[in-house]
This record gives structure tokens, C-alpha cells and sequence, in this order.
């Protein structure tokens, strides 16, 4: 989508949404076909542990390291929010995570911005 911004410095953000304003710098994807809610199993059982999150644009790769908290409610039916910080709520993956959006490398974004799609993995560490 050409509003990706990919410039906020504490958290990246991926949407069911199918539409991006100028104002969502930190989102990096819309149109999500999975919410946290969708995962809740899986990360329930893998609470108080180190995650992975690779982010896959084509033949390109950013991974992401977390952690799930055992207060995180995954509950949110429609965001998926990384967060550097360790703030808390029904929208967040994980915490304490490695980079953010203005971290993520500039060509992924480049590719984002022209349309391509964006896988999200997920594993444990």
C-alpha cells in the first residue's frame, strides 16, 4: 500500500483492516486473513518463551525476536502489534521485540508500498 510509512520507532503493526491512512506509521500490513485471536492456542502454550517473527516479502526476510508474556490475552480480532516496549494489551504479540517499523529494512518496505504481500512466521525460539 503506498501509505506504508514504516517510521514509528517502538512498535510494527499488522491489520485485518483493508484500508491504511496516512497517520498508521507503525503498520506494515493490511488486509490480514489472521488475527491474534486465530493464534490464541499456539501462543497460549508458548507463554514466558522467546519467539520468532520473520517477516517474508518475496525473497526477502526480517526476523524479529520477542517474548510472550504470560499476561498477553491474545484476544484481538483484528491487529497484530510487535512492540519494543513492555506494554500490555488485547492487540499485543509480543514484547520487548528487537526492532520496530523504522527499523525494518527499507527495501521490504519498498515492496510493500508497491503491493506485494507479506507472510508472517512464527516460532519459538
Amino acid at each position: 500500500h503506498p501509505n506504508i510509512k514504516a517510521t514509528h520507532r517502538t512498535t510494527i503493526e499488522v491489520t485485518k483492516d483493508n484500508y491504511l491512512t496516512g497517520r498508521g506509521d507503525c503498520i506494515l500490513g493490511i488486509d490480514a486473513d489472521k488475527s491474534l485471536k486465530d493464534m490464541k492456542e499456539f501462543l497460549d502454550q508458548n507463554k514466558k518463551r522467546e519467539i520468532k517473527v520473520d517477516l517474508v516479502v518475496e525473497n526477502l526476510v526480517e526476523s524479529i525476536k520477542g517474548y510472550l508474556d504470560p499476561r498477553l490475552t491474545f484476544l484481538d480480532e483484528k491487529d497484530i502489534v510487535i512492540r519494543k516496549s513492555s506494554y500490555i494489551c488485547d492487540r499485543t504479540l509480543m514484547i520487548h521485540a528487537s526492532k520496530s517499523a523504522a527499523e525494518i529494512n527499507r527495501k521490504i518496505i519498498r515492496k510493500l508500498r508497491e503491493g506485494k504481500e507479506m507472510t508472517l512466521r512464527i516460532s519459538v525460539i
